[in-house]
């Protein structure tokens, strides 16, 4: 047990890298999914006429052979092309994980993490000229660009938090950092159509949100350090805490890591944990790309109530991952279930909760209220996925921690490269008929991955995790609360 003396630190350097961390995850998907509010008020292909297209809630007061009047938008572009653009971001995104999380298991994360939000916060900054300029094909390549700088910093955050937050502390504090992306969803939707409100301009979302990931990186580059044993500005009580409870190796101490890709390529609980990303990733990615446009498209909400209403559940998610984040914790300090078996039961709630809601809504017919409360309910539950299916690739490798949430993730984002331009396909004329399908295909696929997981599923540490310079406690079994306590 580290001794009670020595200088304890006027910050605990663990949580303040926690924060930063989620304040980058934020930035990152508010410049990731900005762009599906900022469309709805950028382009449309079609105008409705109310006598020959069914399915679409208006004023009660319109003439039933009254064209819908429409706000005159900036670009003509189809269903299909703007299913194009929104999903060509994934492209490059599944591209980049796997180099990434291979860098920071041998480097640290710190610097990819850093490339990451600069790239991608100038090719927010450039949309709107690449947009006006050269037209939706240049469009899809800035995306794609976009797509390639944010790749590295999903397993990139994940190595840094193999290295620097103790098992007892991994579902808050992944929480925590995870969470980001729920804030970045809310800020992209809500703050979103608040910019273009007032501002009367879709382009202000791009320009504000870019220059946020540039303020960030000013404070992540003199902050952040890879490893606890590479901080000067430690102090010396959570150094010799985490040094006790935290068997990941520092980059600098040990040779280039060599990833054993068979034994991982033939890991079942690998396997489980691809396949319950694919069905999460699925769920998620369709929802933020589009719900937007349902909202518009179908409810007939304005810009600002499409903004604020689109963003409530992911405000719900937002609390759910907190709250449920210490929870997990506490579960585990008590030991009265199995890591195991805590990580499947959150999980399941992430994969049915929405799977009921999203189909619950899609009947609502043109009770916005009821649509707006299936929405927010039952996605705001897929929140309890944060401590349990995104710390899962530190339950089974700490050492390969980066790699191996790349490769669940590059593979499990394959579904967020599809999805937006299946869901294009298949909602062209934007009827409540067409997107009750999307709807029903996206709750099949949350239910059935689902239950791959916990068949296959596991949190107990794999034998591939050990290395020969440095072997991780207990690999045979299940995690277990360290006998150190948090300082």
């Amino acid at each position: 047990m580290p001794s009670k003396k020595g200088k304890a630190g006027f910050v605990q350097q663990r949580y303040l890298l926690s924060v930063l961390g989620f304040i980058a995850l934020a930035i990152s998907y508010v410049q990731r999914f900005c762009l599906s509010l900022a469309i709805t008020e950028m382009a449309d292909g079609h105008h409705h006429t109310l006598s020959n297209v069914s399915g679409i809630c208006v004023t009660e007061t319109l003439n039933r052979n009254v064209t819908v009047p429409e706000k005159e938008l900036e670009f003509d572009w189809d269903e299909k092309t703007q299913g194009l653009v929104l999903s060509s971001f994934f492209w490059g995104y599944v591209m980049t994980q796997i180099p990434g999380g291979m860098l920071a298991d041998n480097y640290g994360g710190k610097v990819t993490v850093a490339l990451g939000v600069m790239l991608s916060s100038f090719g927010t900054l450039l949309t709107p000229y690449i947009a006006r300029s050269y037209g939706p094909i240049a469009l899809v390549g800035l995306r794609l660009c976009i797509g390639l700088a944010q790749g590295p910093i999903y397993p990139s955050m994940n190595r840094l938090l193999a290295s620097w937050v103790p098992i007892e502390e991994r579902g808050r504090l992944g929480s925590l950092v995870f969470a980001g992306a729920q804030v970045g969803n809310v800020l992209s939707m809500q703050m979103g159509g608040f910019l273009i409100r007032y501002t009367s301009s879709w382009t202000s979302v791009f320009y504000v949100f870019g220059s946020l990931g540039v303020f960030w990186l000013t404070f992540w580059m003199f902050i952040v350090y890879n490893h606890p044993n590479q901080h000067p500005f430690i102090g010396t009580k959570e150094k010799l805490y985490l040094s006790n409870t935290i068997q990941t190796n520092d980059p600098r101490d040990v040779e280039k890591l060599i990833i054993p890709w068979k034994r991982i390529f033939t890991c079942g609980p690998v396997w489980a944990l691809i396949i319950i990303h694919i069905g999460h990733d699925w769920g998620l990615f369709a929802m933020i790309t589009d719900l937007p446009k349902y909202m518009k498209s179908v409810l007939g909400f304005s810009v600002a109530q499409n903004g604020f209403l689109s963003g409530l559940p992911y405000i719900l998610m937002w609390f759910v991952a907190m709250s449920s984040g210490f929870i997990v914790d506490s579960l585990i300090a008590s030991k009265r279930f199995s890591v195991t078996i805590i990580r499947k039961f959150f999980v399941t709630i992430a994969s049915v909760g929405p799977a009921i809601g999203i189909v619950s809504a899609s009947y609502s017919g043109c009770n916005k209220m009821w649509a707006v409360f299936s929405f927010t309910l039952g996605m705001g539950l897929m929140g309890t996925f944060v401590p349990s299916l995104k710390v899962n690739a530190l339950d089974l490798s700490p050492n390969f921690a980066g790699t191996l949430l790349a490769i669940v993730g590059t593979i499990g984002c394959l579904s967020g490269t599809v999805a937006p331009y299946i869901v294009g396909l298949m909602v062209p004329n934007s009827t409540m008929e067409e997107w009750r399908n999307v709807f029903w295909l996206s709750a099949a696929i949350l239910v059935v991955t689902n239950i791959v997981f916990i068949e296959l599923g596991s949190a107990k540490v794999q034998p591939w995790n050990e290395t020969t310079k440095r072997k991780y406690k207990n690999n045979s079994s299940e995690n277990v609360s360290p006998i150190l306590k948090p300082l």
